[in-house]
């Protein structure tokens, strides 16, 4: 299950005044901070699961949706937040390039930036 806060259809009901709208996709991005849910948009593909909410599609991958449980989609200050149910499994920092700082042990001088 794939829900819209109202803050959020505002914000795309903003977007798409004068577009059609296209199906939005959540899907697992990754970064030096590890796995973490963004958007974008989309057309169904096959193993998806598709949800109606606020007048939008919604499209997810089925086996993102089975690690994820239900995903929640909310406006913030900073823009879009995609939270779920499951937290997505941490990744590891690879090449250490986060930012200035070289590496993801955590706390401010990391230079990831995560919370």
């Amino acid at each position: 299950m794939i829900t819209l806060s109202d803050s959020a259809k505002v914000q795309l009901d903003g977007y798409f005044a004068d577009k059609e709208k296209s199906p939005i996709r959540v899907f697992q991005a990754g970064s030096c901070c590890g796995p973490k849910l963004s958007l974008a948009l989309d057309e169904p593909k096959d193993g998806d699961a598709t949800f109606e909410a606020g007048g939008y599609t919604l499209l997810a991958e089925k086996s993102l949706l089975e690690a994820t449980g239900a995903i929640s989609i909310d406006m913030t200050e900073y823009g879009f937040s995609v939270d779920s149910e499951n937290p997505l499994a941490a990744g590891s920092c690879g090449s250490g390039g986060c930012g200035s700082g070289g590496g993801c042990g955590g706390g401010e001088s990391s230079g990831c930036g995560c919370s």
